[in-house]
């Protein structure tokens, strides 16, 4: 099967999908109820670290898709 973007492109979309979910993965934590309050939920690491890592993940997935070996022609002809 042919696809549209070299080998390199498609691990890189692999590696920046397994960024995003330990993003996501560091945000989940235990939820404050009705009858009890849990301060764990304002942590560094669920607002701040987690939504960076996943925002990183974001931003690799572009930077996959767009990604060129330097010096490579184009392979359509």
């Amino acid at each position: 099967m042919r696809y549209n973007l070299p080998k390199l492109n498609l691990i890189l979309i692999g590696i920046s999908m397994i960024v995003i979910i330990i993003g996501f993965a560091l945000m989940i934590g235990e939820p404050s109820g009705a009858t009890e309050y849990n301060p764990d939920i304002f942590s560094v690491r669920r607002i701040t670290i987690g939504p960076m890592v996943a925002l990183f993940g974001f931003f690799l997935t572009i930077f996959a898709i767009l990604f060129k070996k330097p010096g490579k022609k184009n392979e359509n002809k």
